[in-house]
């Protein structure tokens, strides 16, 4: 980021706007462009800092983020009313910028206090799960865990609680397609998490998405650590119930049998996300998240983003880091199969800001996405993969889901995140289970407003000048605590039992 005047950031000297950093009133002068505002613009909006022509692009991050509509006055607001979205060419010039990662030797390598499986896998928490092969189950599997409350759980302080992940679908379905794909992996690679330390998966016997076929399909065995039920066999709702709370307590001791040692940072996969974003989103959480995700990558971690719509525009500039052509290749099929998709389903692209996107000054999807995109820092996009697919490669990498941020989650802790990390700029509240998620806020007054929800304000990048880079330490010096067993806001605040949201796609049956 370049320097900002006292009521605009210039992010590039080729842009032709400007943010305005608070409120302006019309007719102020703006210090260092040369013009005065034509009308009032609000806090986070764009202000045209040259005449731009009907059709011309306008420029932020010098990168193109949409087109003049008409004319549009040097000092003008240029938003919806101004600015649309236009096809044109992107270069994406596969690999072009890869270079090789300054990974931190042994000796510098950070740790964590974490907990490892059997298996070599690593778990940043320990919970019992109840998972669900169908939504006629979810009722039985609430019950299940709702018997298991603190004072359930009081001799066993080593498991952090019994949680029941339901969902909606699982029948009405096709039992073959990318509908079905996606919900077998969810639930296989939720199954398989580490950080549950025992799983039952109920169901309730007749749906489409028999538990038998899931096992069977996955190689998944039933054993001390994995056990399932459905209603129909265990005799009807009551009995299910207390089958299930039979199984869980069972379970419960071997499961609280665990303790946290350190671990090398290598081991954690940290989840890219950003919700209710506004226009410093891409100013000032999402690059320092970017910093922190490019240190965690530097000690031999991962980092997946996500989110295919709300990276659309600015893919070009992850092609151009991919570290083969197939990679790259793989980024735009996605694209190229969201293009099919919403065009086949009446929709378009440029339909993702949301009204609080727009009311925080962000205008196209274009806008949007380059802000987003800064998530991923500035390390080699490693590897592109479907939604809840296991994530085998090390480094930065790419997982294909929608903008629904729930739902883009659940994928992204399906294929193996064992953390979450999640920017807003409007105030987006959100938790995860079995997975710990920590929320950055993009601006100081909504993080003062929001404080009990907020784990980190990035604002003091506007508002004091912070190095990107110092804030990026910050945040993973926070994660590394967090992995380590320390509470974030949205645990304390008890989120996460209802954001298990597997991507529905196809027909309902």
């Amino acid at each position: 980021m370049t320097a900002a005047a006292p009521l605009t950031i210039r992010l590039n000297a080729t842009d032709n706007v400007v943010v305005a950093r608070a409120e302006v009133l019309a007719g102020t002068e703006i210090p260092g462009e040369g013009i005065a505002a034509r009308e009032p613009v609000p806090a986070g909006h764009k202000l045209a800092t040259r005449t731009v022509a009907a059709g011309e692009p306008l420029r932020k991050y010098d990168q193109i983020i949409g087109f003049a509509k008409a004319e549009i006055p040097a000092g003008s607001h240029v938003h919806s009313h101004n600015m649309e979205m236009a096809a044109f060419e992107r270069d994406y010039a596969f690999c072009s910028d890869a270079k090789p990662t300054a990974y931190f030797n042994d000796a510098e390598r950070a740790t964590f206090q974490g907990i490892e499986r059997p298996n070599g896998r690593v778990a940043t928490r320990n919970y019992l799960g109840i998972l669900t092969s169908v939504n006629c189950s979810a009722t039985v599997a609430r019950c299940i865990a709702e018997r298991f409350d603190d004072a359930a759980l009081a001799a066993y302080p080593n498991v952090d609680g019994v949680v029941a992940l339901v969902h909606g679908t699982g029948c009405g379905m096709a039992d073959s397609g990318e509908g079905y794909a996606n919900l077998q992996r969810t639930l296989w690679g939720f199954a398989r998490h580490p950080n549950f330390g025992a799983v039952l998966m109920a169901g309730l016997g007749c749906e489409v998405n028999q538990i038998d076929f899931l096992l069977e399909a996955y190689g998944i065995e039933r054993g001390p650590r994995f056990r399932t039920m459905t209603i129909q066999d265990a005799g009807g709702t009551r009995k299910a119930v207390e089958r299930g709370v039979a199984m869980i307590a069972e379970m419960l001791p071997e499961a609280n049998k665990v303790e946290r040692r350190p671990l090398p940072a290598s081991h954690l996969t940290l989840a890219l996300q950003c919700g209710g974003s506004d226009a410093y989103s891409g100013i000032t959480a999402n690059p320092a998240l970017g910093a922190a995700a490019d240190l965690l990558v530097r000690h031999g971690g991962t980092a997946i983003l996500a989110e295919t719509p709300e990276i659309y525009g600015a893919e070009h500039l992850l092609t151009r880091r991919a570290v083969s052509p197939e990679v790259a290749e793989k980024l735009v099929a996605r694209i190229a199969w969201w293009e099919d998709y919403t065009a086949r389903n009446g929709g378009k692209m440029d339909n993702n800001p949301s009204p609080g996107n727009k009311a925080g000054g962000l205008t196209t999807i274009l806008e949007k996405s380059l802000g987003a995109a800064a998530k991923g820092g500035t390390t080699n996009l490693a590897g592109v993969y479907r939604y809840a697919e296991p994530i085998d490669s090390k480094g930065f990498v790419f997982m294909d889901s929608p903008g629904y941020d729930p739902c883009s989650v659940t994928g992204q802790v399906a294929s193996g995140a064992n953390l979450v990390c999640f920017t807003t700029g409007r105030g987006s509240v959100f938790g995860c289970k079995p997975v710990p998620s920590m929320k950055l806020a993009t601006n100081t007054a909504m993080f003062q407003r929001m404080e009990e929800d907020m784990d980190i304000n990035c604002g003091p990048v506007i508002d004091q000048g912070m190095a990107i880079a110092e804030l990026g330490e910050r945040i993973f010096k926070r994660l590394l605590e967090v992995a380590s067993g320390s509470p974030t806001k949205s645990e304390a605040q008890g989120f996460g039992d209802e954001e298990f949201v597997p991507w529905q796609i196809g027909a309902v049956m």
